[in-house]
């Protein structure tokens, strides 16, 4: 039962991204783009997100098990540091210049989009880098 309510929510969320139009690198640089012709439309889409994200938080806290009785593994972390900022950096950038970020990457990609297998191969080497640098710094 897990896995299918697991498929059925990446499915739930690629055909979201999908519609939302965040699949699509034009519309998402467009979105960047604020010193140019801005499309504000995808703010909507992350205001939505945010929302829905808020209240499924606000519920998870008060569990210790999911509804179909997985163990509840919510983050701890509390505080903000330089690992975190510079995360956000480098991901803001690659979002930037890209136009993708790991989902919609991954939604394009099954879409066809080469220049998402461009990107996705990009994130996956930056992940193995990371990775590689952790175990040395280990």
């Amino acid at each position: 039962m897990l896995v299918l309510a697991s498929l059925l929510a990446g499915l739930v969320f690629g055909l979201g991204l999908i519609v939302s139009g965040m699949a699509n690198p034009a519309k998402v640089l467009g979105f960047l783009d604020l010193s140019g012709a801005w499309d504000p439309s995808l703010a909507f889409v992350m205001a939505g997100a945010i929302a829905v994200g808020m209240v499924a938080f606000m519920l998870a806290r008060r569990r210790t098990v999911s509804i179909l009785g997985a163990e509840m593994r919510l983050p701890s972390a509390r505080q903000i540091d330089r690992r975190l900022i510079a995360g956000s950096l480098l991901f803001g950038i690659g979002w930037g210049i890209a136009g993708f970020c790991p989902g919609p990457g991954l939604v394009a990609l099954g879409m066809g989009e080469v220049k998402a297998l461009v990107f996705l191969a990009a994130m996956l080497a930056g992940m193995s880098i990371f990775e590689f640098f952790e175990r040395l710094g280990r």
